[in-house]
């Protein structure tokens, strides 16, 4: 039999009673100020939406900028001009270009040019109403030319004459006609199509005999279109060119210009150059023949076109534009 104690009354491992707590703190809650609250909210509400628009700013001012830098990268912008900026020129042997500065937006490069239509030396071309213009040629981000100023209304007589090229048109019987009806001291703005194409040393050797001026040569035959040319410089006044030297021993140098343009195109060109009505192909063989069909005599008196038409080895002199140089009429 086994004997059973009392229930024990403590039990020694249990924890210790707490024992009593210390008062709250007594909180000084303020009364609910509906003119502070709204305050403070709008307070709030401002500095979270200047800090927002900051934000947005510096965003801008960084997308913008590092566009602007990757647009330009590398001589992207240098290169847009001399590709693009002759690419107009020569597709418009009927206009004088002069590419500017290159513009960077944050999806586009954009190169201004200045567009006037050549003129005999002496004649009037000035401002919008004589079809002077300021355009631009735009890139976008990945290098793809839009719509290229001019668009298809370019057209002018220097264009005609030279869509003449190669054709057979105004012939030297019918031209020999014009030149008679002329004022023997009137300038005239021509083209010269020659018999057989020339070299550039043998161009500058002609143009020389006559004191001619072959500021725009004509590197292609293509009748009835508009053949591949290269001018070297626009220059009004007496025969010779900035820098030096007469213009009449030009023809070389021009057509250095020429092969140095097309030799730095790349076939990722192409499709711009196609925008100009331009074609690479076309461009590398009439460089690399380096042959003169014809060039374009700035302003010649008539007297010296009608020797000029005379010679042999001219087909053909097609008076596109005339006029009086008024200083020596006065």
């Amino acid at each position: 039999m086994t004997a059973s104690g009392p229930p024990p009354d403590h039990d020694p491992g249990s924890a210790a009673e707490p024992g009593p707590q210390p008062p709250m703190p007594d909180f000084d809650v303020p009364d609910f100020d509906p003119r502070r609250t709204r305050r403070a909210v709008r307070a709030g509400v401002a500095r979270t939406a200047l800090v927002t628009l900051l934000a947005l700013l510096a965003l801008v001012l960084v997308a913008t900028a590092g566009s602007a830098w990757v647009q330009k990268r590398g001589d992207r912008d240098d290169r847009m001009r001399n590709v693009l900026g002759a690419a107009l020129q020569v597709a418009n042997p009927g206009y004088h270009v002069q590419a500017g500065e290159v513009e960077a937006a944050p999806l586009s490069l954009s190169l201004r040019t200045d567009v006037r239509p050549l003129r005999a030396v002496g004649g009037f071309s000035a401002g919008p109403a004589f079809a002077d213009r300021s355009d631009v040629v735009t890139q976008d981000f990945f290098g793809r030319v839009g719509a290229t100023p001019l668009g298809q209304g370019t057209d002018t007589p220097l264009t005609y004459a030279l869509y003449d090229v190669g054709t057979g048109n105004q012939p030297k019987d019918a031209m020999r006609q014009v030149l008679a009806r002329l004022p023997a001291d009137m300038n005239a703005l021509a083209v010269v199509e020659f018999a057989r194409p020339m070299t550039g040393d043998q161009l500058a050797s002609f143009a020389r005999r006559y004191g001619g001026c072959p500021e725009t040569v004509v590197y292609e035959s293509r009748p009835r279109s508009t053949p591949i040319t290269w001018r070297l410089g626009a220059q009004a006044g007496p025969p010779g060119r900035p820098g030096g030297g007469r213009c009449a021993d030009s023809p070389p140098e021009t057509l250095r210009n020429l092969r140095e343009w097309v030799g730095m195109l790349r076939e990722h060109d192409e499709p711009n150059l196609r925008r100009f009505g331009l074609d690479l192909a076309r461009l590398r063989g009439a460089a690399g023949a380096g042959r003169a069909y014809a060039y374009v005599e700035p302003g010649s008196r008539i007297s010296t076109l009608r020797e000029l038409i005379e010679d042999p080895l001219v087909t053909t002199v097609r008076v596109a534009d005339v006029a009086f140089d008024l200083s020596r009429h006065e």
